[in-house]
This record gives structure tokens, sequence and C-alpha cells, in this order.
């Protein structure tokens, strides 16, 4: 007796829908193939036949978490829902790919400081292709100002640069020679005593 359950790693069942199927472009027969992004149905007569054709379908629901009820898309009007993309969760609409507004979770109702280089542009958090937070200003490619660390929209005490940065647990001047640092204002919440 085999402990094998050989029914996980066959393929019959599925094989079985489209086996029979004829290629609709040269009426030739499918096969199963495997690509980077996955199986997919391809003609036997390849490359003189070039149909192929994913085995999973994706649609533009499936990132779908979860519908904000109450919520309003500032472009067009329609609700707004929770996502899963390439880099998170995010805030989008759901009249996607018609309208593409998006709204960033991780900096929602934060206040965007001043651009201390060129002094016209806010400084928004981005996201590099390799997922890590920084913050840069928003008339790139006019200006390149670049921080790694969440800015404070407050000017340096010692030397008067325009923004504070706050890098574990202390908040610190970013410009290059001045040393300014300090701990972060922490609002201390005393509970009630009973008596």
């Amino acid at each position: 007796m085999s402990k094998i359950d050989h029914s996980l790693f066959g393929t019959h069942e599925s094989a079985q829908e489209w086996a029979s199927e004829p290629c609709p472009q040269c009426g030739g027969k499918l096969q199963l193939r495997h690509g980077k992004h996955g199986a997919f149905l391809g003609c036997e007569s390849y490359p003189a036949c070039d149909y192929l054709r994913p085995l999973k379908v994706i649609e533009h629901d499936q990132d779908v978490e979860k519908v904000l009820e109450g919520s309003e898309c500032p472009s067009c009007g329609h609700a707004l829902a929770m996502k899963k993309g390439r880099y998170g969760l995010f805030i989008g609409c759901t009249l996607f790919p018609d309208c593409r507004y998006v709204a960033d979770l991780n900096e929602q109702n934060s206040e965007e400081p001043a651009c201390p280089a060129c002094r016209q542009g806010r400084l928004v958090a981005r996201t590099s292709r390799y997922g890590k937070r920084f913050y840069a200003c928003n008339r790139y490619p006019d200006c390149r100002f670049v921080v790694n660390d969440r800015p404070l929209a407050e000017p340096c005490p010692d030397c008067g640069y325009g923004v504070l940065v706050e890098r574990k647990g202390q908040v610190l001047c970013p410009r290059k020679g001045c040393g300014y640092h300090r701990e972060p204002h922490i609002t201390s919440f005393e509970p009630e005593s009973k008596s």
C-alpha cells in the first residue's frame, strides 16, 4: 500500500477540459506548457501558430480585500476599496481600470512638510522598487531632494534647516555638519487615580 496520494500530483481531471479542444487559430492540438508566469495552453504547431491561453484567468475583482462603506473616490465619486497589490495593501477606486485613484494606507492624515531645498514643493512618501519607504519632493525632477527618514514640519533650532527627521526614536537635523538631536515630544497619558 502506497502512502503517496497520487491524485494530488495528477492533472488528468483538469486535462480532460482542454484535451479535446482544437486550437482556435489553426485547428491543431493544444498542449500544456509552462512559462515564467505559470502554466498555459499552447498550440503544438508552434512557432507556425502562436496561439496561447493562460490556465488561470486573472480578474480585477480578485485583488479587492474589502469595500470601504461610506467612502467616496475624490476623482469619480464611486466607492473605495482596500486592495492588495505588489507593494502591499492600498486603498483604490472600485471603478478600476476606468478610474486609477490610489490612496496610501501608511501615510493617512499626515502633514506633508515643505521641501527645504526648493521651498516650493512638499515632501511626500514614496516607495522604492525594493519596497523601502523614502520621502521626496513632489516637484521631481525639477527638485531632487530625498530623505530616507520621516520628515517633521519643524525647522532645526540650531541651524534653521527647513525640516527635522525622526530616526530610531530620536529627532535629528538631516543637514550634514549640524549635530542637533533631541528626544521626540511624547504626550504622556496618566490614568485617573481612583480615590
